[in-house]
């Protein structure tokens, strides 16, 4: 199975692939962040999101999206911007004709790190190893997207085994 991650932002939207080797490793395929210029519109910034996340799903052909839950926030304007680039972004995944999984940053933090309230820097340190990253992954935003293909392909893998016991 093959996995596109995206952590959605107003100012970066990280993304990553990350498909389940036919050993049961994890692979990385592409990761990065899709910089966007503050000074640009609102509606070209969603352009752009769209445009290159079709691209490498177009480049990556990913099996599903997994994206992070909107966790509360203070600022309601940035909360709105996020619902629109994660709206972008699920449409993005529709429009290729793919499922869109959302996770909680409580749940991508435990399947990854084993605690739920860890750290940026704790969640990075984990996707390297478990990817076999000569270096963490740069943009954070990256690593992110990474931590959420990783946590919906360990979700992904124990749904499948509860089905085969049933």
């Amino acid at each position: 199975m093959r996995v596109l991650g995206i952590d959605c932002g107003g100012e970066y939207t990280g993304y990553g692939v990350v498909e389940l080797g036919s050993w049961g490793g994890l692979v990385c395929l592409a990761c990065g962040a899709i910089k966007l210029s503050p000074r640009e519109p609102l509606a070209r910034r969603l352009a752009q999101i769209y445009g290159q996340l079709s691209a490498l799903i177009d480049e990556h052909q990913p099996d599903e999206v997994a994206i992070e839950e909107i966790f509360y926030a203070l600022n309601v304007k940035s909360a709105l911007k996020l619902g629109q680039v994660r709206g972008v972004a699920m449409l993005a995944a529709a429009a290729a004709g793919l499922d869109v999984a959302e996770y909680s940053p409580l749940t991508i933090k435990s399947a990854v790190v084993g605690y739920g309230r860890a750290e940026k820097e704790q969640v990075q340190l984990m996707v390297t190893r478990l990817l076999g990253l000569p270096e963490p992954p740069q943009p954070m935003d990256a690593s992110d997207a990474l931590a959420i293909a990783i946590c919906h392909l360990h979700t992904a893998g124990t749904l499948t085994r509860q089905r085969a016991v049933r």
